[in-house]
């Protein structure tokens, strides 16, 4: 597309420079042309971002998508790959090209009218067009079959496609952690929390503690909201109360819920963790938050058979309600 772009832009070029800008009727049809055409390039842009807006809400998943190619760059070369939220790239996509096509705009009629350019309003007449096309989410929406993930518009990958030579990163630049499952590579902190959460009790939490950081710390899980914290507490591996402390240290926020309704001490409950329950209560206030059913933690433990865990949160919700009566008392004395 850059070499047939280049066939367009040449011949563009040449012509728009033998354009006689003195002549007040070609500098008007210009103007006129310009308009019309960057009037429907707005109207593009604009349903292409409520669409992105939309479908984004919908969007599910991580992908990987790579870089812009380069004129020189070595097609035998690892790429480097970005982890994204689907939606999320939607929403960025769009929301670039809706600020790119704005400034454009007011660049060209800028020079247009303060240093009376006539080259560049006769050059973007034709070229923004083309130019608009390249764009991902106009291809897709104009000349394919709309914001469908399974096109792949956006040349991505999904976590089972990465290689061993594919470099990942996050929208910071940051590597992503890489990690094995069956034998193959895969990238991901999404793919490397379900591991953690599969490994059940003989899980590696350390290896987990070992890719979270003051970014991620707090990351849900595409489908059901799952934090890393919601998966260590849900768990009885060995030096588990620990990581939980570390996590909660660099930002891990207990208080956040999953789409049941659970937050991290609802998950130490219902899966009997009392190492986790032990170091989660100290925020009391977690013993009294009620999930989509209604329960609290300790209803939780109770219904689940987890009598350790029940009877810990049993006597800390009996010391909190005393403390309650008792300090209800003192102010009405």
């Amino acid at each position: 597309m850059a070499f047939n772009k280049l066939f367009v832009m040449l011949p563009v070029m040449l012509a728009a420079r033998k354009l006689d800008g003195e002549d007040p009727k070609i500098v008007n049809l210009l103007r006129m042309a310009y308009g019309a055409v960057q009037a429907c390039s707005v109207v593009l842009v604009l349903f292409a971002y409520v669409r992105a807006t939309a479908t984004a809400e919908k969007a599910q998943g991580t992908i990987y998508v790579p870089p812009p190619p380069q004129p020189f760059g070595d097609p035998n070369g690892n790429r480097k790959y970005t982890e994204v939220k689907y939606g999320a790239h939607l929403v960025s996509t769009a929301r670039s090209l809706l600020g790119s096509t704005l400034f454009g705009i007011c660049m060209t009629v800028g020079l247009h009218l303060y240093k009376g350019m006539v080259v560049g309003l006769a050059i973007q007449t034709i070229m923004g067009p083309i130019n608009l096309l390249e764009n991902p989410l106009i291809k897709a929406l104009v000349l394919g079959n709309g914001l469908r993930q399974e096109d792949k518009i956006f040349s991505e990958k999904t976590a089972a496609e990465l290689t061993e030579t594919d470099e990942i990163v996050d929208d910071s630049g940051n590597p992503v952690p890489r990690h094995t499952r069956e034998g193959k590579v895969f990238g991901g902190f999404e793919d490397l929390l379900l591991d953690t959460w599969d490994a059940g009790n003989k899980a590696d939490v350390r290896k987990l503690l070992a890719a979270i950081n003051k970014q991620n710390c707090n990351f849900r899980t595409s489908e059901s909201g799952w934090t890393p914290l919601m998966i260590l507490s849900g768990l009885n591996a060995e030096d588990v109360r620990d990581a939980i402390q570390q996590l909660i240290e660099i930002g891990g926020d207990p208080k956040i819920i999953d789409g049941e309704g659970w937050n991290s001490l609802h998950w130490a409950a219902f899966h009997g963790s009392l190492e986790a329950a032990k170091e989660l209560v100290k925020d009391e206030s977690l013993i009294s938050v009620k999930d989509k059913d209604g329960k609290v933690p300790l209803d939780m433990a109770k219904s689940e058979g987890n009598t350790d865990v029940a009877t810990f949160l049993e006597a800390l919700s009996n010391a909190e309600t005393r403390k309650e009566a008792s300090t209800g008392l003192r102010r009405r004395k």
